[in-house]
């Protein structure tokens, strides 16, 4: 049996889309694999934000429509790139085991935030990243910094700023010792390079939705797909995911909401932390829940996590997301 899986050209996205085949494969070991390489939009226009060029969608749309025409029978997604509606006739099929779902800055010094200089450029696309970070540190430059991963990290070999903060996933999944990264506090003799990387605790610098996981999209009524990704659903990242996904749908938030979400399953409780921030840095609602569950089915997740966003909006994130929708470019509030 073939089947033909579609990925975006990079580094990380490559590696992410052979991990999942490597998964399926330790349950189907005849399966072989085709990779169906695409350029998206996002990739080709690094120039520009993407609340002004039609959102991270645009990560997944050219990939559903390989899947549409037949041309691929799955495709492998970071969650935080999936927007709320999927295209016609597509599903999630599986959700793996989530990885560190933390950010982290990665720096040539090592201290994290207390080792950078008073007035440190820091780089990133993420205005949910930057009005964290300011309220830490109001002295600290912000610069727009979209691409790779490996792009990135060259900028900031070359001096162009003093620190970018990353997805501590992605780092993960492409190997610290590989990038030439150190880990600070890791074991001796790990990954030793000549960059430092400082994970921030959830709790700090609260991640964006769906942040470590990923997602497996497939035709909804392609039975066989189902079937292959099955073995590598993970029960409490699926409960997880859904839960920062009814929130963010609950809250309408965009690609331009300064909004973080991040749950966890812990026995029978969902723990739920949100942050929703002002663009200006003039006001953010910050609020940490646990949720009782019964059975810990989907319907009790969803409802208990449109509950927490409706507490969410009652603390006063309802005035800061109307005001974040007026935005048309992130990068004017850095």
């Amino acid at each position: 049996m073939v089947i033909r899986v579609a990925t975006r050209r990079s580094l990380l996205a490559l590696a992410q889309t052979r991990w999942v085949v490597e998964q399926i494969q330790k349950h189907f070991p005849d399966l072989s694999v085709q990779e169906v390489l695409i350029t998206t939009e996002g990739d080709r226009r690094l120039d520009q934000s993407l609340a002004r060029i039609g959102g991270k969608g645009l990560f997944v749309s050219e990939l559903e429509k390989a899947i549409a025409e037949g041309r691929a029978d799955l495709a492998v997604h970071s969650m935080k790139d999936v927007p709320e509606r999927l295209g016609d006739g597509m599903a999630i099929v599986a959700v793996p085991e989530r990885v560190d779902p933390r950010d982290a800055l990665v720096s040539p010094r090592s201290g994290g935030l207390d080792g950078l200089p008073v007035g440190a450029s820091i780089g990133t696309s993420s205005l949910r990243r930057v009005l964290q970070l300011k309220a830490k540190r109001s002295d600290l430059r912000f610069v727009p910094m979209r691409g790779n991963v490996d792009t990135r990290l060259k900028r900031l070999r070359e001096g162009k700023v003093d620190g970018i903060v990353l997805a501590m996933a992605g780092l993960t999944r492409l190997g610290l010792s590989k990038l030439g990264l150190r880990l600070e506090g890791g074991k001796e003799g790990e990954a030793q390079g000549d960059l430092w990387v400082k994970p921030f605790a959830v709790e700090e610098v609260i991640p964006a939705v769906g942040q470590g996981a990923l997602a497996i999209e497939g035709l909804a009524d392609s039975s066989w797909v189902h079937d292959l990704a099955r073995p590598i659903r993970h029960f409490e990242t699926e409960l997880a995911v859904l839960a920062e996904r009814s929130v963010l749908k609950a809250l309408q938030g965009t690609c331009t909401t300064p909004l973080a979400v991040h749950a966890r399953l812990v026995g029978e409780r969902l723990e739920l932390m949100a942050w929703v921030g002002a663009p200006d840095g003039s006001a953010a609602v910050r609020i940490h829940e646990e949720i009782a569950l019964k059975n810990a089915t989907q319907e009790e997740v969803e409802q208990g996590a449109i509950r927490f966003a409706d507490r969410l909006l009652a603390q006063g994130a309802e005035r800061i997301l109307q005001e974040a929708r007026t935005i048309e470019d992130p990068y004017s509030f850095y």
